[in-house]
């Protein structure tokens, strides 16, 4: 293996890590966005039993 193919071995494994970083990255937002909705979505559901059920 000559210098050229070791050094695009290893841009290819930066390039490989800062993807998977921003899938990362990604995957937590979308995680939150769906926390966030099911809370709010529980929050009106009990709201709505509470004046309801009175």
């Amino acid at each position: 293996m000559n210098d050229a193919d070791k050094d695009a071995k290893a841009r290819n494994r930066e390039i490989a890590q800062n993807e998977a970083e921003r899938q990362t990255v990604g995957d937590i937002r979308v995680s939150g966005w769906a926390i966030a909705a099911a809370v709010i979505i529980g929050l009106a559901a009990i709201g709505w039993v509470l004046i309801h059920n009175s």
